[in-house]
Parts: C-alpha cells; sequence; structure tokens
C-alpha cells in the first residue's frame, strides 16, 4: 500500500439552509488503502460521499479525488472512481450482461476492452452463468454482485461502497468482501466505504474514520481506537466516542427543509 494520498478533504463543510450536516472535516486516504467511514444515523456520512463523488457540491472546503479537485474537474473525477449505493441501481429490465455493457458505453469502453473485463468480473462474482438472465430475476445478493462488478469494469482507481452489504445474509456479505479484497490487491485500489456492520469494518478496513454530527472526531486503525478509548474491540470504541443514544436519519436537502418547516410552524 502506498503513502500517496488518493483522496484528500480539507476544511469540506456542507450546509443545507441551515442545517450543517458536515462540518470542516479534513482527512487523507492512501491508494490501496481499505478506508471505513462510520458514524451514527445522521452524522455525515452518506453527505460525505455524494461530496465525493460529485453528486453534491460542498459549501465549502477542497475535495481531490485521484489528483482531480471533484468541483471543478467533474468528469475526470467521475472516470477515477466505481460506486456501489445503498439502494440498488441496475436496470432489472436488461440482463446482467446487458447491464455490464451499458456500462462499459457510459465509460467509452471499446468493445475489444470491454468484452474479456466484463467476462472475468462475471466469472469472479459468480454470475458468469446467469449472464443472460434479466436482473429482476435475480436475488438481493445476486444484484449487489453484479453492481460490485460493474462498479470495477473500468478500472477505477477507487471503489465506494455505500452500506454494500445492508440486508445481506452472512455468507453473501463475506462473498462479497472476498471480491472487494481480491481486487483491491491485484490493482491496487483504493476502497472507501460505509456499513453499520461494526464487524466488517474491524475485519476488513486498514483504517477508519469516525463521524459524529458531521464532524470527523476519530481516525486511525482500530488498534489505534481501541487503544485511544481504552477499550478491546471497535464497537466498544465506536460506542465510546459517539455514545448510545439512537439518531435520526441524515439529513439531506429534503429534510432540511422540513426542518425549515416545521421551524416556521412553531414561530
Amino acid at each position: 500500500m502506498s503513502k500517496e494520498p488518493i483522496i484528500r478533504l480539507e476544511h469540506v463543510t456542507k450546509k443545507f439552509g441551515t442545517v450543517t450536516a458536515v462540518n470542516d472535516v479534513s482527512f487523507e486516504t492512501r491508494r490501496g488503502e481499505l478506508f471505513a467511514l462510520l458514524g451514527p444515523n445522521g452524522a455525515g456520512k452518506s453527505t460525505t460521499i455524494k461530496m465525493l463523488t460529485t453528486l453534491v457540491k460542498p459549501t465549502s472546503g477542497t475535495l481531490t479525488l485521484a489528483g482531480h479537485n471533484v468541483t471543478k474537474a467533474q468528469d475526470k473525477a467521475r472516470k477515477s472512481f466505481g460506486i456501489v449505493f445503498q439502494d440498488p441501481s441496475v436496470d432489472g429490465e436488461l440482463t446482467a450482461y446487458e447491464n455490464m455493457e451499458l456500462h462499459a458505453v457510459l465509460y467509452s469502453l471499446s468493445r475489444k476492452t470491454a468484452r474479456p473485463r466484463i467476462e472475468a468480473l462475471l466469472r469472479l462474482v459468480e454470475l458468469w452463468n446467469r449472464r443472460d438472465t434479466p436482473v429482476k430475476n435475480f436475488s438481493g445478493g445476486m444484484k449487489r454482485r453484479l453492481e460490485i462488478a460493474r462498479g470495477l469494469l473500468h478500472h477505477p482507481h477507487v471503489l465506494f461502497l455505500d452500506e454494500p452489504t445492508l440486508g445481506l445474509d452472512t455468507q453473501t456479505r463475506n462473498l462479497l468482501w472476498d471480491y472487494v479484497q481480491k481486487m483491491r490487491r491485484e490493482e491496487n485500489m483504493t476502497v472507501f466505504f460505509t456499513t453499520h456492520y461494526l464487524e466488517e469494518a474491524e475485519a476488513n478496513a486498514d483504517r477508519i474514520g469516525i463521524i459524529d454530527h458531521g464532524e470527523l472526531i476519530a481516525l486511525g486503525s482500530t488498534k489505534e481506537l481501541t487503544k485511544q478509548t481504552k477499550t478491546t474491540n471497535l464497537e466498544q470504541a465506536y460506542l465510546a466516542l459517539t455514545g448510545k443514544t439512537v439518531r435520526d436519519e441524515e439529513v439531506g436537502p429534503h429534510e432540511a427543509w422540513r426542518a425549515r418547516q416545521r421551524a416556521r410552524t412553531m414561530r
């Protein structure tokens, strides 16, 4: 793993009206690193990923991805990453192979380049024998495996995984992490993920950032975080840092609008 930073956030803030979702966050991740961003609901995890993947613009601060300013060079930044969203994003009416072909066209991959890559990735995620099956007939785990294959198709420098194993059974979750670890080793790819399964972060992440109320409150390996909090595992360290209070869902533009409307009616 290189010490060269491939993701850099410098004093990044995102506000939705009067609500601050991310507040003055700065950190770096290295090329080839498997990095977990953890936090309670509403902490700012998804907003951070949305800013890094050009879906949301920061209010202030700078985000750099593979040497590209995410705000000023969006097209170049987009070509440098793959992403697996929390909610399914594959086209159910297309086959697995057609979904991969469509992604190849969007990233301007030639047929000569795309065909062997598609086959290799579908074999990797054990979907080659189902390549001609419409995705609407896939289980949730199969769709997630297809999304990971699709996200890797264009050889990204960074793979973003936003709650990639949410709702999956233990066997499928373990299988997905095996795929991710294999591709990370073979292609020196950085993996940036969020999860509420703390055992996933403890088992897979090189370093962990913990965000709460929009602020980065801790950063380090599991060993470093447990030492800092005088605990024995990541779950204990996480609870020591964030508390045990149940949180609301993360604030986004619609939630912020609702909050402003509620505030007006209370005046």
